[in-house]
């Protein structure tokens, strides 16, 4: 069985991470102010007080001690963790054992210098990645540590493929991380996470009834 920890994200929320993720681009390549910005501003001022209004007062995830808390569900963080917050990159992964391997592009939100993914997001990337691995082959548990090199520029709004291998000893995972672009490698990573037990996972409130 995959390892999965909290509850999925709701349809709306997937759509709307697509739909910033989206419009931040957009913005980001703008070349003088528009009246449709004024009008998104003013739109999304209005829907964020509606929202405020229908989510918990306490942000507190509902786990462990806060489970029974009158406080904010908890969404899955096993695996596309993208699909529903934009501050997070989207990929495609196809998992065999212990390796996987996969597509991502990072759109122009990611952009550090000129036209290349800002380092930072390829480590989040990799750290993502390999939990997703890790979650998929049921074998999961905290990172504890992570190391990226970069060798080449990695090209933002590019289709860029990876590769991951992993090897359990005792109570650790190693992995190791590949980004590629024709063959050419852009950064390798080496992460280590503890080789946990999903039965000592803290409980966690399922999504509630809201009347």
């Amino acid at each position: 069985m995959a390892w999965t920890f909290g509850e999925p994200a709701l349809p709306q929320t997937e759509a709307a991470a697509a739909a910033v993720r989206r419009a931040v681009g957009l913005l980001l390549a703008l070349e003088q102010e528009e009246p449709a910005v004024d009008r998104l501003l003013a739109e999304l001022e209005r829907a964020t007080d509606a929202l405020d209004a229908r989510v918990p007062t306490d942000l507190t995830p509902r786990v462990g001690p806060a489970v029974d808390r009158d406080a904010r569900v908890y969404l899955d963080h096993s695996r596309h963790i993208g699909a529903f917050n934009p501050c997070f990159p989207e990929y495609d992964l196809e998992v065999d054992g212990d390796r996987a391997a996969g597509v991502v592009t990072f759109p122009l939100p990611y952009e550090g210098p000129p036209g290349v993914v800002h380092g930072g997001f390829l480590s989040l990337f990799f750290d993502c990645a390999v939990q997703h691995h890790n979650c998929d082959v049921d074998v999961a548990g905290k990172t504890t540590s992570l190391s990226i090199r970069f060798r080449r520029p990695a090209p933002v709004r590019t289709p860029l493929t990876f590769a991951i291998e992993r090897a359990v000893t005792h109570d650790r995972i190693r992995s190791t991380g590949r980004l590629t672009l024709d063959g050419r490698l852009l950064c390798e990573a080496e992460v280590e996470a503890i080789a946990g037990n999903q039965a000592d996972l803290p409980a966690v409130s399922p999504r509630r009834t809201i009347r």
